[in-house]
């Protein structure tokens, strides 16, 4: 099979993503512009590129790509939409959400030993908003489910991928301290 010029896979890529009502896995953009996932890869980046500075963005995980509007325009698009302006989230479901954000794929029991609280009530309200979802389920006595963020959140966040989330050392800290203290716990018993 020839190989298709870089402009036609990003018009490819662009017009798949526009017209999609959700991410799009990059598989399913490989398969409908018949080319690599390299290729699509390297499309993404460009459109990335040319979108810097103005109303649109693309949203990208390891494997799906979403477009979605500039963060820098939500005042626009939220008056457009009537959105509520004061909706705002639990400071409790806020650092159950960065806990998610930072440490995914996460457990509520893992949730729950870094905050040292139950988090159910939260996970309840961050799923109901589609901040958070099921990634999967831990390899561990019971499965729990794991958690992660959703490109809700990305949109939410203004991020384009989850990797753009700004350092933050002190969440690792906090749980590697209350793991230790847990495991301490039950040598004591």
């Amino acid at each position: 099979m020839p190989a298709q010029p870089a402009d036609e896979i990003r018009l490819a890529v662009e017009s798949v993503l526009f017209v999609a009502d959700g991410p799009v896995d990059l598989a399913t953009l490989a398969r409908v512009a018949a080319v690599s996932a390299d290729d699509i890869a390297t499309a993404l980046d460009s459109i990335v590129g040319d979108y810097r500075g103005r109303g649109l963005r693309i949203q990208r995980t390891a494997t799906a790509a979403q477009l979605v509007t500039a963060p820098e325009s939500t005042q626009y698009v939220e008056r457009f939409l009537g959105v509520d302006e004061n909706e705002t989230i639990s400071q409790s479901a806020l650092e159950t959400l960065a806990i998610v954000a930072y440490k995914q794929p996460v457990t509520r029991p893992q949730i729950e030993l870094i905050r040292g609280v139950n988090c159910d009530r939260s996970v309840a309200v961050l799923r109901a908003r589609s901040l958070i979802s099921e990634v999967g389920r831990a390899q561990t006595p019971g499965r729990p489910y794991m958690y992660g963020t959703t490109f809700r959140f990305l949109e939410h966040f203004g991020l384009e991928r989850p990797e753009d989330l700004p350092p933050l050392p002190e969440l690792d800290a906090a749980f590697e301290a209350r793991e230790a203290e847990q495991e301490f716990e039950g040598e004591e018993e």
